[in-house]
């Protein structure tokens, strides 16, 4: 038997009831392997995982002059600023598959967004089989793993219960690292809605889309703990981008996104706070990050920096801070969001599979480039990519007629967004600003350093022809290292996944039992499975499994992008 699995046996409540059973019989030697199990637990970190939805660095720690967020700069104060963290994607779905994943999202088939919703028939999308949602591999090595209502992950549906069961110990309502076995290690995903794009809708959306829009208000109202902020960021205060109109309307839309990122950064105050009154600060590293940059016009969905550059602090405790690491300190490497996962799992002590795009940001040498993709926008067909380094951002793209600012429904509630197309339809919208109105070409070139808004395209400079060269040739370079499913269409991607035109069943796993040994035995390649024993709590099985006196035996499978498989069960002798 290996060390994970003594440290996921002394952490499940039946392990307990079965250890006390048998102390009878040998009690010193139970006590001490019960003991010696706890203690490995108990000495592996806590995680805990923070996420903002659709904001950049709107941070007072990260340099925003008027942000009003005291307990993320409290937080920055205890651990480490990386300013220069970028998402994969500027919108969600695909950005939290290749979190999730720790694989970019092309190479996965989960790039479109998104997948449920796509015009001509949603489906899920179904990764190679030998890829794990990395919380499925803590979750495997013991750790309790929680998160709340949001999945979407494309071989998820959006919410809670839709995903493969195998990830989460406990996702929706109520969970919480209250809820794990006594000595047990947590990770949890927690997810902070109040901040996402729909925030900065009228309540009722724009017609014809009102009562949809009406209805995601309220979930984001009842999803968000209530929590009381002592001053909130005024239109008149709003700095802006010089792609924005100084109008009311632009202010007012800006200013009730930061609103909403001061109720988030006081919800996240609360849970830090529990976390302290809990006594486990000290065991707890805490990460904070959002999905992908602001949910705002020329940001969202978008690989621009305002698209896909976020903030992210890390909090590292004394006794698991890298030795090379100062509370308060900033790292300026360049980050993408698919370094979480090797990251996590190697300071959980788990083993790092071979096939994650990430690397550990503490062990690993800093990244040369950073990579982000955008495909399908809703309604909307579209195929480009980036590459960006610490100075030059170099994006391709397939629909060169195709502008940043078109028509988009679900986009279109915003009324700055709304505005400025009539503003730019009458003509009158600067240079600056009408540029994301209009084709943006083939490709793009800009120099992050002289240029942090990115508007001015140096591609056809031919001062910057060896940069250019350099950064399409990386971006080539990667997409055949990872692997590209958009070089096909997205209908023969989906027929692929469904062959016969419906989501596949995964077939029941086989239960075997010799000698007091359980084994699951899976009749599709990549099928995760699970178990419990006597009805009590499900575990994932990686390995055989003593059975230690059990009566009874459940299991299920499933694979990723697939529905889960009919319950299978068998009553032990006695």
């Amino acid at each position: 038997m290996n060390v994970s699995e003594l440290a996921r046996l002394a952490a499940s409540a039946f392990a307990q009831a079965a250890v006390k059973r048998l102390l009878v019989c040998n009690g010193l030697l139970l006590l001490a392997f019960l003991q010696a199990a706890h203690a490995l637990a108990e000495d592996r970190p806590n995680i805990l995982l923070l996420m903002a939805e659709d904001m950049s660095a709107r941070v007072g720690a990260f340099g925003d002059p008027v942000a009003v967020t005291p307990h993320l700069d409290a937080l920055a104060k205890q651990g480490v600023r990386y300013p220069n963290t970028f998402t994969t994607a500027g919108v969600c779905a695909p950005s939290r598959a290749a979190h999730i994943l720790g694989m970019h999202q092309m190479s996965t088939g989960t790039q479109h967004m998104r997948s449920s919703s796509r015009p001509a028939g949603g489906y899920k999308s179904v990764p190679p089989p030998k890829v794990k949602a990395y919380p499925e591999l803590l979750r495997a090595a013991g750790y309790y793993t929680y998160t709340d209502h949001k999945l979407d992950y494309q071989f998820s549906g959006t919410l809670r219960g839709s995903g493969p069961f195998t990830i989460w110990s406990e996702e929706g309502s109520g969970t919480h690292w209250r809820n794990r076995a006594v000595g047990q290690p947590f990770f949890g995903l927690v997810n902070f809605p109040v901040t996402h794009e729909s925030g900065v809708f009228p309540p009722l959306g724009a017609w014809p889309h009102s009562v949809t829009h009406f209805v995601m208000q309220w979930l984001r109202w009842a999803q968000s703990p209530d929590v009381e902020v002592s001053r909130t960021v005024q239109a008149s205060e709003v700095p802006l981008p010089p792609y924005y109109p100084d109008t009311d309307t632009v202010r007012n839309d800006i200013a009730r996104h930061y609103t909403n990122i001061t109720v988030m950064d006081a919800q996240v105050g609360a849970l830090l706070a529990q976390l302290e009154a809990d006594g486990l600060a000290d065991n707890t590293i805490v990460v904070w990050t959002t999905d992908h940059g602001d949910g705002l016009p020329r940001a969202k969905r978008e690989l621009y920096d305002s698209g896909i550059r976020v903030p992210m602090i890390i909090r590292w405790p004394a006794a698991l801070r890298p030795h090379d690491v100062a509370p308060g300190s900033l790292d300026e490497r360049l980050i993408s969001l698919v370094d979480l996962a090797p990251t996590l799992l190697r300071v959980a002590g788990v083993e790092v599979p071979s096939y994650l795009h990430g690397r550990d940001i503490v062990k690993v040498e800093p990244r040369e480039y950073v990579y982000a993709a955008r495909d399908r926008i809703d309604e909307v067909p579209d195929r480009q990519r980036a590459v960006r380094d610490q100075r030059y951002k170099y994006i391709r793209s397939w629909h060169p007629q195709l502008p940043g600012g078109h028509a988009l429904a679900f986009r279109d509630n915003i009324p700055m967004m709304r505005e400025m197309r009539a503003l730019y339809e009458q003509g009158k919208l600067n240079t600056e600003q009408k540029r994301w109105f209009e084709p943006p070409g083939t490709e793009r070139l800009f120099d992050i350093l002289a240029d942090p808004y990115e508007l001015k395209d140096l591609s056809q400079d031919p001062a910057h022809a060896a940069v250019l060269g350099r950064l399409r040739d990386e971006v080539a370079r990667w997409q055949r290292d990872v692997g590209d499913w958009s070089e096909q269409s997205e209908a023969d991607m989906v027929a692929q996944f469904m062959p016969g035109g419906e989501i596949e069943k995964t077939p029941p796993p086989r239960i075997s039992v010799k000698a007091g040994v359980m084994e699951l035995v899976s009749a599709v390649e990549g099928a995760s499975m699970g178990y419990r024993l006597d009805g009590d709590t499900w575990h994932v099985y990686t390995d055989p499994v003593p059975l230690r006196g059990a009566n009874s035996v459940q299991a299920r499978a499933v694979r990723y992008g697939w529905e889960e498989s009919d319950l299978v069960s068998i009553e032990l002798p006695r």
